[in-house]
């Protein structure tokens, strides 16, 4: 029988032994948990006590780390005294949301007068702008301007409020760019060490830091207060996907505690609609990112933002349930919406409608399907539809990058005539998504982003030149083998290391989170001893590891892997641990990441051989480049790569032709194959030395 196989590539962490003995040695715990923790950068015993007990992290005062915070209280100081009137200024992500219904709580509790305004997504964008600061300055009785959650690359905007007699304080999370705008006073967490513990606070937690530094001036810290400002916190942290390391790390392990009970009717009303049971004793952060999260993100996405705010203002529990009713409707819409832009997009990309998993190298008996192939070669995957939803478009462009393992990019029309586009992108691992925007600045408006993720606007007609533009970035930094769901492993496990004592120490490491994902393991060399598909199309499983069926087995189960069944008898697998209890009896159970076929002596298996390749006529068992490069000459994009162990640089065009030069000759092949090239002089009189020149320092050599 020929078996399909999850189309994977599999990373799994180097070990090492050194730094994994010492913690070991020094706290006593398992061989896996210490080399778990080396993986996530906690590899010294000091740094691997905070992180099991973050309530022994020593904080630095705020007003020590954040030059601009005593201005800022100050500031606030003296409005607050004065009578006269705090804008806030927001954004319509839940880290925004949060952000501004934090501080709007904690300054009407101070005695402010405070006001807000979060810019509309579909006709301003991203950011407070001049229109925003031409409106507060309207209101006579408005002082000051705070900015949560944006504002650091907003310096036309501020410079205006100051012109207009404002003052302006910025709160935010985002990189700093080239021009600080010329606020009173900035508050951003990536001004501050790499080694601050306050370095990975999101928008809310910067807006947090605020809150509690001006009410302990005011003396007014209370408890209740306190706790309160937690709560919204910890949401909007969570939400925002923020790093669960130093800081973070520690407020989150109490926020998360004090949700179930929240004195907040918002959250209350939110829990209830969610499901979530009152009388749990701590929430974890899937229960918001998964639950609580959504509800908030789809108002911003598809609705109005002033919902949210409103929701998590609000003293009133009957307008707390009615406002979180509202938030589910838009939620289910935004459900439905998610699901029909995926259902359209992936009917684009394959030619027909979707089959359940027609991916990359989809194991034995797998493989592209022929309508994949263009944006498979390409490297990466460019859809523009009209009638798209931008508000959801970039959950739909994280489901295909997960989908198909490749860099995605998706845009809808935002006017009638189809003149311009405004999109999203999500990247994978070897992909860098803003580099890639940087790289094409020349044919977009605005756009913006980090490593995994970004939006972008531009005119239609430059679709096609972005298009091939980003397919030239990412040839020069992706492989095909590069095009495959990735599944990152942190250490080999056998089946008898697997007990209940192993899950404790696993259940001490969370929450779980960025900068702190969920260990997963790898067995090899695993028996499928049954396997059968139960509703919902999901594989349930009984695995022992080798031949020996009198040995250890344990339950597994495989969400979604209909399409996989029935799996092969012998397979290395990875999984995530769960513990099940049904009628007082509790087992360890596996939650299956990914299967391979097996492996001898638990080695990995070679990288595969790639069938397209990024030069034209280089045989497949040419040595790889050293260097890879993107870069423009004369206006027009080039991919360049240096082969060291051949001592050979290519520089490829947009049509394929391919220019090959061996270090210190005089004479290069030019050509889409090595079958047709042609013999070109490369010397300095001739007219391909100056492009020579280019690549080489692209390449930086």
């Amino acid at each position: 029988m020929t078996h399909r196989l999850p189309p994977q590539r599999w990373y799994i962490a180097p070990q090492d032994p050194a730094k994994t003995a010492q913690l070991v040695s020094s706290s006593g715990m398992s061989d896996l948990i210490a080399q778990v923790l080396v993986n996530r950068g906690i590899d010294t015993p000091v740094a691997a006590d905070i992180h099991i007990n973050p309530e022994s992290l020593i904080l630095p005062q705020p007003t020590e780390e954040f030059a601009d915070l005593a201005i800022a209280v100050d500031l606030l100081q003296g409005v607050i005294a004065s009578g006269e009137k705090i804008a806030i200024c927001g954004d319509y992500d839940a880290d925004g949301m949060t952000s501004t219904a934090l501080l709007l709580r904690a300054l009407k509790y101070l005695g402010a007068q405070v006001d807000y305004r979060i810019p509309n997504r579909m006709s301003e964008g991203y950011g407070i702008n001049e229109g925003i600061v031409e409106e507060f300055a309207a209101d006579t009785d408005i002082a000051l301007i705070i900015t949560v959650d944006n504002g650091i690359s907003a310096f036309d905007a501020i410079q205006r409020a100051r012109d207009l007699g404002l003052d302006v304080i910025i709160t935010d999370h985002h990189d700093i760019p080239e021009q600080v705008p010329p606020a009173n006073a900035i508050l951003n967490p990536k001004l501050l060490s790499e080694s601050s513990p306050y370095r990975g606070l999101a928008g809310v937690g910067v807006a947090y830091i605020l809150a509690e530094t001006l009410a302990t001036d005011f003396g007014k810290l209370t408890p209740s207060y306190q706790n309160q400002l937690l709560e919204l916190f910890t949401l909007g942290t969570i939400a925002d996907l923020a790093p669960l390391v130093g800081v973070n790390r520690r407020w989150l392990k109490q926020g998360l505690g004090l949700l179930p009970k929240s004195k907040i009717p918002g959250i209350q009303a939110l829990m209830q609609k969610a499901g979530i049971d009152e009388e749990r004793k701590k929430l974890q952060p899937e229960d918001i990112g998964f639950k609580l999260g959504p509800r908030i993100n789809a108002v911003g996405r598809i609705g109005s933002a002033e919902m949210v705010i409103s929701l998590l203002t609000t003293e009133d529990m009957n307008e707390a349930l009615e406002l979180a009713s509202g938030c589910e409707e838009l939620n289910s819409r935004r459900q439905e919406l998610c699901k029909q832009i995926e259902y359209e997009a992936l009917t684009l990309v394959e030619g027909k409608p979707p089959t359940p998993n027609p991916l990359p190298g989809g194991g034995e008996g797998g493989g592209l399907p022929q309508q994949f192939l263009d944006w498979y070669e390409a490297r990466v995957l460019v859809l523009v539809q009209p009638n798209w939803h931008h508000g959801v478009i970039g959950i739909v462009a994280s489901r295909l990058k997960d989908r198909y393992g490749v860099p995605v990019f998706i845009g809808t029309y935002e006017d009638d005539e189809k003149q311009h586009i405004r999109g999203s992108a999500r990247g994978i691992k070897e992909f860098h998504v803003f580099e890639a925007l940087d790289f094409c600045k020349d044919l977009l408006g605005k756009f913006g982003g980090h490593k995994a993720a970004g939006g972008f606007s531009m005119e239609a007609a430059n679709l096609e030149a972005f298009q091939e533009k980003l397919s030239t970035f990412a040839i020069s930094c992706l492989e095909p083998e590069h095009l495959k769901p990735l599944v990152e492993i942190d250490a080999i496990a056998n089946f008898s290391l697997i007990t209940p004592l192993l899950f404790q120490e696993i259940d001490q490491l969370h929450p779980w989170g960025i900068q702190n994902e969920e260990p997963v393991f790898w067995t090899p060399n695993v028996a499928v001893r049954e396997q059968e598909v139960v509703r919902g199309g999901h594989l349930k499983l009984i695995l022992s590891q080798g031949d020996d069926s009198s040995g250890r087995k344990f339950k597994a189960i495989a969400w979604r892997w209909r399409e996989y069944y029935p799996l092969p008898s012998m397979l290395d697998v990875t999984y995530k641990l769960r513990q099940n209890t049904w009628n007082g009896n509790t087992s360890i159970e596996l939650e299956l990441v990914g299967v391979r076929a097996c492996t001898k002596g638990g080695k990995p298996s070679p990288a595969p051989t790639s069938s397209i390749d990024s030069t034209p006529g280089v045989s497949k068992a040419t040595p790889r480049a050293t260097k890879k490069a993107a870069f423009e000459y004369k206006g027009r994009s080039y991919v360049c790569s240096f082969w060291e162990s051949l001592r050979e640089l290519r520089i490829r065009n947009l049509a394929g032709k391919v220019l090959v030069v061996k270090q210190g000759e005089k004479t290069g092949l030019l050509g889409t194959n090595r079958e047709n090239a042609q013999e070109v002089r490369v010397t300095k009189a001739s007219p391909y030395y100056s492009i020579i020149m280019a690549a080489k320092k692209s390449l930086n050599i």
